[in-house]
């Protein structure tokens, strides 16, 4: 999808450290999904395992505590299924479904792909 809308993009360029021990070396580290270079902004996505979205959501938040300069929004399934049939990759299988809960048309009006193209 980001190739098709000609957005650059990186896979896991950059990894942060988000903890670390008494003497300081790092004991916890959160590497982002994808970097998008021209809206300096990093995309992590998660999709089914509770456990692994509550923890994916831990490091995000850390990462954004840490480093409040780096942008970093994440994607969750609902959201990239939206997205798959928002752009016809995808036949929808029950209708729009967007992890805040409003119709997808407020959605399209608020925002387009990730929240970063108009």
């Amino acid at each position: 999808m980001l190739d098709f809308y000609q957005i650059d993009w990186e896979y896991e360029p950059t990894t942060f450290d988000i903890e670390w021990n008494k003497s300081g070396t790092a004991t916890q580290r959160f590497s982002p999904d994808f970097y998008l270079p021209s809206f300096d902004l990093y995309i992590e996505i998660t999709t089914l395992n509770q456990k692994l979205v509550t923890k994916k959501n831990r490091k995000a938040r850390r990462l954004m505590e840490l480093y409040p300069d780096v942008k970093c929004r994440i994607l969750y399934q609902k959201d990239y299924l939206n997205l798959l049939v928002k752009y016809g990759l995808e036949e929808p299988s029950q209708g729009p479904l967007l992890s805040n809960g409003e119709d997808s048309s407020v959605e399209e009006e608020r925002t387009s792909l990730f929240g970063i193209a108009g």
